[in-house]
């Protein structure tokens, strides 16, 4: 029986590794900072329960942020200095400020425009280019302190050279004195008057001097202050725009920018620490409707179909490699509204969308193996190389999804699925509307017809050759095959020409079959046999009507558009040959012996007695035309008993669709039925009689069939 805590308290309670917790409830409860890591919560319901952080741990990671953001302030101021230092009146200090300026000014405009990373390596090659820079100016500053020294030695010896000067001068005085000195006492009464004004002169300059020295200092000390406050200004400004910047990237990064997506990372894991842990616990199937999820770790989790509808903060959790870190896809699974949205490419394994709005999505190339799409409406929907191998589709709708080469297996669940109709391809401006299905515009898929439709390709072996296509060679290396395997119960249901010298060869095969295998084997036979020379190969045929058949309708499909045929056929449908889980291998599809040719002419004969005869003589009616076509079948000399009886089937079917009175299963079966018969006469000289009669008579058929 399975546990249950609905409504409890079990914050911080460890419930790593237990096995028991299988469909346990957990609704309502209050599990924050619980530890679930490595549990078995398969199918457990956490709906309306509440995640995350305990209170202490709340508390501490608070009060982290905030020291954080300190030093983030602080960080900022510093920026802020060295940028003011543009205004400092030393040239070293000045240029520090500028290349600061210049390098912040870089680092916010990569990083709002590319993201944090290329910022920081914008700003790494800053520094790098400063320090070179630097390293620059050392040994340009270790140059020029050599040349001042070499100068000032150069100025020593011209003072000493000044010095010798003096002395010779003053030798030369003392020698005048004696001669001077007799004239002295006559002039010393004028030189103290001279003297006197010569003091007064002086007194005057030295008073001059001192006023000037304190209007200089004045002066000087107001520059300072106007610098000062500049810049303190500056910093200031560096600071506050350094502190926007960043509340800027964190705000992006929170709303999901992938510029960002490593802020984001960070702070979502720096927040989950302590908080509630899934890591690595099996949640299959589990519910989270409604639950608050904020700071909860799911890295390593198993989330194949968990249900998150309306879950709350979905958006703070710790995703890992989950789905859930793409942030359109989160959105998606809460909401259930994804219509012409693109999920191209996604890897959405498991995920569970059932009931959601995927009206004109894009799932092109996406992995939807295993998912939940019960009801989910894909109206238009294009899923192109979708792989949906275990995806559940009971319910949903599907009315013109484009389904090119879809990857359903026998696992896909299309139960109650409703279509009314598909494209086989993407639309284009020239084709809006490329190879709808059913074929006739005016028809739908009735309810459960779809499934049917599409169910022979469920689980097929698709043999893809791409250099040098020798149709002889398929022949052959297919029949061995089917031979080799009658296990495998190989069917051919389609061929596809694939750009000038390339064909598809799809087979359906048993349930359990092992497709790498045939693929392998089929191969390795195929590259020999095409190794051989013609003449070796024709001794392998032997005659063998059956090869013959299946070579001419690979060369006629390498030299037809695109689609040869393909649908709900055998490989008797495609090239007159039925190979149905033995060696036994017949011309009739769906039968391993061979009837009377005259018991099914004459069937065939009162088939087209049935038919209207023409209004026009001149204008012949299927009737006619279908009568004309089975003389030419039973008289023809090239077609063995096997082949005619296989091509008078054929017509009696169409002899049969002539009948019906709904138009588009007329066509379809007209249509399977004249590509058969085309694949019997391709096999015939150009110039037997028949070949002429088909030529002439198979176009005409169509027409009134309104195959064109």
């Amino acid at each position: 029986m399975a546990l249950d805590f609905s409504g409890q308290n079990l914050r911080g309670r460890n419930f790593k590794g237990r096995q028991d917790l299988a469909g346990a409830n957990f609704s309502y409860a209050d599990i924050r900072g619980a530890n679930f890591t490595n549990a078995n919560l398969t199918g457990a319901n956490f709906s309306y329960a509440k995640a995350g952080l305990q209170r202490r741990w709340a508390i501490g990671l608070v009060i982290i942020s905030f020291f954080l953001s300190g030093l983030s302030g602080f960080l900022w101021a510093v920026n802020g200095y060295l940028v003011s230092q543009i205004f400092n009146s030393s040239s070293e200090n000045q240029i520090a400020g500028w290349v600061t300026l210049i390098t912040l000014i870089a680092f916010f405009f990569i990083t709002i425009r590319q993201g944090i990373i290329p910022g920081l390596g914008a700003l790494a090659v800053a520094v790098a280019f400063t320090f070179a820079l630097a390293v620059a100016l050392a040994v340009a500053l270790a140059v020029a302190v050599a040349l001042a020294e070499a100068l000032a030695v150069a100025l020593a010896g011209a003072v000493a050279l000044a010095g010798v000067l003096a002395g010779a001068v003053a030798l030369a005085g003392v020698l005048v004195a004696g001669a001077v000195a007799l004239a002295g006492a006559v002039a010393l009464a004028v030189a103290g008057a001279v003297a006197l004004a010569v003091a007064l002169a002086v007194a005057l300059a030295v008073a001059g001097a001192v006023a000037l020295a304190v209007a200089l200092a004045r002066a000087l000390a107001v520059a300072l202050t106007v610098a000062l406050a500049v810049a303190l200004a500056v910093a200031l400004a560096v600071a506050l725009a350094g502190t926007l910047f960043s509340i800027y990237i964190s705000w992006r990064a929170m709303k999901g920018d992938q510029k960002h997506s490593l802020i984001r990372n960070i702070a979502v894991a720096f927040a989950a620490t302590g908080g509630t842990s899934f890591r690595g616990a099996n949640l299959t199937n589990a519910d989270f409707t409604q639950a608050t999820l904020k700071s909860t770790d799911f890295r390593n989790t198993i989330l194949i179909c968990s249900r998150w509808h309306q879950a709350k903060m979905l958006d703070r959790v710790r995703p890992g490699s989950t789905y859930l870190q793409n942030s359109q896809v989160r959105q998606l699974l809460v909401t259930g509204q994804g219509q012409d949205k693109n999920f191209d490419r996604q890897n959405l394994r498991g995920i569970n969308l059932q009931s959601a709005n995927l009206a004109d999505a894009s799932f092109i190339s996406t992995d939807l193996s295993e998912a939940n799409l019960q009801d989910a409406d894909l109206s238009r929907a294009k899923l192109k190389q979708t792989q949906l191998d275990g995806t559940d589709l009971t319910g949903a709708t599907l009315t013109g999804a484009y389904i090119e080469d879809w990857g359903i297996t026998n696992t896909t669940k299309l139960h109650g699925v409703r279509c009314e109709y598909v494209f086989m391809r993407l639309p284009t401006k020239q084709d809006p509307d490329p190879l709808r299905k059913p074929d006739n515009k005016q028809e739908v898929f009735a309810d459960g017809d779809f499934a049917d439709f599409i169910k022979p390709i469920f689980d097929t072996l698709d043999l893809y050759h791409n250099q040098g296509v020798d149709p002889r060679a398929i022949a052959i290396a297919f029949k061995n095959l089917a031979e080799n395997h009658p296990e495998a119960e190989l069917e051919i249901v389609a061929m596809e020409k694939r750009g000038d010298d390339k064909i598809l060869l799809r087979a359906k095969t048993a349930a359990g079959s092992d497709k790498s295998q045939l693929s392998a084997e089929y191969f390795d036979d195929y590259n020999q046999l095409k190794a051989l020379s013609q003449s070796q190969q024709l001794l392998l045929v032997e005659k063998d009507q059956r090869i013959i058949s299946l070579e001419n309708m690979v060369d006629t499909a390498l030299k037809q558009p695109k689609f040869y045929t393909q649908g709900d056929t055998n490989m008797s449908d495609i090239s007159g040959i039925s190979i149905q889980g033995s060696s036994n291998v017949s011309g009739i599809a769906g039968n391993n012996s061979i009837a009377n040719l005259g018991t099914i002419s004459g069937n065939v004969s009162i088939a087209l007695n049935q038919l209207p005869d023409a209004t026009d003589a001149e204008k012949p009616g299927i009737k006619e035309l279908l009568s004309q076509l089975q003389d030419a079948i039973v008289q023809s000399t090239y077609l063995s008993e096997e082949d005619k009886t296989e091509a008078l089937e054929q017509v009696k079917t169409l002899a049969e669709a002539g009948k019906s009175p709904q138009e588009s299963t007329k066509q379809k079966t007209a249509k399977t039925a004249i590509t058969m018969l085309k694949g019997i006469f391709t096999g015939l000289p150009a110039v037997a009689s028949l070949v002429e009669a088909g030529n002439k008579l198979l176009p005409a058929i169509s027409k009134l069939f309104g195959l064109g």
